[in-house]
């Protein structure tokens, strides 16, 4: 860990924050989700340099030690790919592998479909491929009382989080999406409500980890990261008929609860998402829940780097 070396580059004007290990051309990028941040990626970060790759993670604008964007109720998925591509191109990378857990498989698929002769390949975590307009998976068909339609109304999870400090946000939310089934609120729930608080943290997960999320988002807020993933509205970028030809792994926990969305399962077993993802591997995790690259780091580390491998130049 302290041999990753931090800086910020400059992205429309945004000066982003990345976390670098390791040297030579073969690089992989990885994407965090929420409430993750660059430090999510520590285990694959120092796997990857080890086994002879560039690894780099970067916390998205708004996130962790990025700067803010002027107005962060206007932030959108499209400044994610923006984010990612600034990144590439403000560091020399022509080319690299991508790696997305949870909202930041959404920027590599969609850099993937816009810039494909950018990407060696794509791994995603607990998010098979979607896309606005063209897969199933609708949010209007999640329950009423789930986080993310909670989340989608403005102003609502500010007071929810507002009455605790960022370590009890942050904790809570990583017990909540431990957990292998839909954690729903009832309408006289917050859902941080739906926490005890005599709850330990995964065994997995310490509180010297917890210590330095809540360091980074004490740093930034929850402001941007309300806004994108939960309030933006996806971009249409006018693409009916999409393919992704770059090879691609999917790893799922199978007590991740996003399968329990619905359409979920069924799109992913019946393996609907290589009509979209032509050359795709998907492999479950037996005991993997939402969090698997931290919770089952080293088995993670493995799929991830000989992924790599069969698939470097």
């Amino acid at each position: 860990m302290e041999q990753i070396q931090h800086k910020h580059v400059e992205v429309g004007g945004l000066k982003l924050h990345v976390a670098e290990i390791g040297t030579g051309p073969k690089v992989v990028l990885f994407l965090h989700g929420f409430p993750e941040i660059w430090y999510s990626w520590r285990h694959q970060m120092v796997a990857s340099a080890a086994a002879g790759y560039r690894a780099i993670a970067f916390d998205f604008r708004g996130y962790g030690l990025s700067q803010q964007p002027p107005e962060p109720e206007k932030a959108s998925f499209g400044d994610l790919v923006v984010d990612v591509m600034g990144v590439m191109d403000s560091l020399g990378i022509n080319k690299a592998f991508l790696v997305g857990k949870d909202f930041g498989a959404m920027p590599a698929f969609q850099v993937a479909l816009l810039h494909p002769e950018r990407v060696s390949g794509i791994i995603t975590l607990g998010i098979p491929f979607l896309l606005a307009g063209v897969s199933d998976i609708a949010i209007d068909h999640f329950p009423r009382g789930f986080y993310i339609p909670r989340w989608r109304e403005p102003g609502r999870a500010e007071a929810d989080f507002g009455r605790f400090d960022v370590k009890i946000v942050l904790r809570n939310i990583y017990i909540l999406f431990c957990e292998s089934e839909l954690q729903v609120a009832s309408d006289d729930q917050e859902i941080m409500d739906l926490v005890d608080p005599s709850t330990p943290l995964p065994v997995w997960f310490t509180e010297e980890d917890l210590k330095v999320y809540s360091s980074l988002y004490e740093n930034s807020g929850f402001r941007t990261a309300l806004q994108v993933p939960y309030r933006a509205v996806p971009e249409d970028h006018g693409i009916t008929d999409p393919k992704i030809t770059a090879p691609g792994l999917l790893i799922m926990g199978e007590k991740d609860y996003i399968l329990k969305l619905p359409g979920m399962e069924g799109y992913i077993r019946s393996e609907k998402v290589k009509e979209y993802m032509t050359n795709l591997e998907i492999i479950f995790m037996t005991e993997g829940n939402h969090f698997v690259q931290e919770q089952l780091s080293e088995q993670v580390n493995q799929l991830l780097i000989t992924f790599l491998k069969k698939h470097s130049n």
